[in-house]
């Protein structure tokens, strides 16, 4: 009887360390994803304090860089978005703008849209009746708002951002803080952002580590403008792209009318405040480039180029070492630099990111809202 009731107990005692052991397994496993691959990256649960929401790009992980260009201030989001798979995904939806707003419950803008590449899922900042909002649509297209108010976050301000108020007059009159932040990559874990900074030599690309742990004022970037003859240091770079030329991290980067010059990246570092970049091709005047993926294809590489007046280019990369640059005016509209065509199978493009090896999520103008597509990478 006592043998039996101490085998009892010894069961009992065994039973119960094993459900502890197998519930401490349980909730170590069953941490979420996102909290544990955002540790490394220095961020803290809170509540992004989010004035606008604008240019996004990926990091590592599933974090999310968000430019507010309101407070000049980029902010590390931790998404959660961890499963899905970026080879599946295939999306087609109508009216984007229309079903956003009835997600929101406002009237919506779209600013900007990313692709998180280990999930495909994509990510969309808006203007929901001029409050900030981010928007993801997972690979099978199911939509959701992202909470912002219990998540991993860190931010960095921007110093010497322009001033929040309206300058100029006629056609000339703008709110500069507007472009403090144009367009936003991350790259070898340093975050890039172009835009203005106030001061001698606006227009500018900042290069801030990650984790956040430096304030960079920006480095001015000068350019040669072969459709105005002139060089010129005020127009901040609208989109750009890290890549690897000849062994040497760079940009390029396109302006408004329609330059794309070349920025190593380590006269980023070694500058104190100012660079003459090298511009490998005009493009055309009276064009506003609106946003730029790269990627490879058939062994040769390649960079897309969406834009407001002509169309998407597929411009080559070969010869990019050997480009010294235009000096001498290039006018009337014409090309120079740099050889490109027009993809005639993406007419309306207007925003892009790259989804995987051989495709790309685009957001394109239809007749009256804009729509969101898979499309393969031509």
């Amino acid at each position: 009887m006592n043998a039996k009731r101490s085998d009892s107990l010894s069961d009992s005692t065994g039973n119960n360390l094993m459900k502890s052991i197998a519930n401490l397994l349980v909730s170590i496993l069953c941490i979420p994803v996102a909290v544990v691959a955002s540790e490394p990256w220095g961020l803290e649960q809170g509540a992004p304090d989010l004035k606008s929401a604008g240019p996004l790009a990926f990091g590592p992980d599933d974090v999310l860089f968000v430019g507010d260009t309101k407070s000049a201030t980029v902010f590390a989001i931790a998404t959660g978005d961890v499963d899905g798979d970026a080879a599946e995904t295939n999306l087609r939806i109508d009216n984007l703008t229309t079903v956003l707003s009835k997600l929101c419950q406002a009237e919506v803008a779209i600013n900007d849209l990313a692709v998180n590449p280990q999930t495909g899922a994509v990510f969309v900042s808006v203007a929901a009746d001029d409050a900030p909002a981010i928007v993801r649509i997972s690979g099978t297209g199911k939509m959701d708002l992202l909470s912002l108010q219990d998540l991993p976050f860190a931010s960095v301000s921007l110093p010497d951002a322009p001033a929040d108020k309206v300058t100029g007059k006629g056609r000339r009159r703008r709110n500069r803080r507007d472009d403090a932040i144009t367009d936003i990559a991350f790259y070898e874990n340093r975050v890039l952002v172009s835009g203005l900074r106030s001061g001698e030599s606006p227009s500018s690309v900042r290069e801030f580590s990650f984790p956040f742990s430096t304030i960079d004022r920006g480095t001015g970037i000068a350019i040669y403008h072969a459709a105005h003859g002139r060089a010129e240091d005020y127009a901040a770079a609208r989109t750009f792209v890290p890549l690897m030329i000849d062994g040497e991290p760079s940009l390029l980067a396109a302006y408004t009318c329609t330059p794309l010059v070349k920025i190593p990246l380590n006269e980023l570092k070694e500058s104190r405040d100012r660079i003459q970049a090298t511009t490998v091709a005009e493009l055309g005047n009276r064009n506003r480039p609106l946003d730029m993926i790269s990627y490879t294809k058939d062994g040769n590489d390649y960079l897309l180029l969406s834009n407001s007046s002509r169309g998407v280019m597929k411009i080559s990369t070969s010869g990019l070492s050997g480009n010294e640059g235009l000096s001498e005016p290039v006018r009337g509209g014409k090309s120079a630099g740099q050889t490109y065509e027009t993809m005639e199978s993406l007419p309306g493009v207007i925003q892009m990111d790259k989804l995987n090896d051989t495709h790309a999520i685009v957001l394109v103008n239809g007749d009256d809202d804009v729509n969101l597509r898979t499309v393969v990478l031509p």
